[in-house]
């Protein structure tokens, strides 16, 4: 089980948090994602995420966001695993689930990061100079591995397909061909 006191379940919640650390002088970053399926990429994105500031929050997309965005079999984990899993990353010091009807940039808006972190592909140029609104400074990363979860399951859907085709194929060869023998002598 998980430190229930660094998942914070509302944005009011973790608004006040934040209004608090900021008080105390930290600096705070924030980061949003899926992470369905976490890997190394994953890992050292949020490790280069927390070296921007002192506390680390990551937003967590929920299932049906996921699901609406990448389709009906995403995400493969769960949105609580998924919680759980981001929280014992060590760089992680919140995290918070996104829900599929929150407005655009809720929680960039309700939080008011110093710093926040995003992928190459995540936001328009547009996008981040209208960003820089709600938060003191937009952070772009590359991507820190070679390799998406998106990509990763297409390759176990393509292998999966593969070795299904090399069994079942002269099986329903065999099938088809003594079926038709038995129609024929029949």
């Amino acid at each position: 089980m998980y430190k229930t006191g660094r998942k914070i379940n509302d944005h009011e919640d973790l608004k006040t948090v934040v209004e608090s650390l900021k008080a105390l002088g930290a600096k705070i970053v924030l980061t949003q994602g899926s992470y369905d399926l976490v890997h190394i990429g994953h890992a050292r994105y949020l490790e280069a995420a927390k070296k921007a500031g002192d506390v680390l929050i990551v937003g967590i997309d929920c299932d049906k966001k996921i699901q609406q965005r990448k389709g009906p079999d995403r995400p493969v984990v769960p949105e609580e695993e998924r919680l759980e899993m981001v929280l014992h990353l060590r760089p992680v010091d919140f995290v918070i689930l996104k829900n599929h009807d929150d407005p655009k940039w809720h929680l960039i808006k309700a939080i008011k990061p110093d710093v926040l972190i995003a992928t190459e592909d995540t936001y328009e140029p547009e996008e981040i100079e209208q960003l820089k609104e709600f938060c003191k400074e937009v952070v772009v990363l590359e991507r820190m591995a070679t390799t998406s979860t998106s990509a990763k399951i297409r390759h176990l859907q393509i292998t999966t397909a593969e070795k299904l085709e090399k069994t079942l194929t002269p099986k329903l060869i065999a099938l088809l061909q003594e079926t038709l023998s038995q129609v024929r002598e029949g």
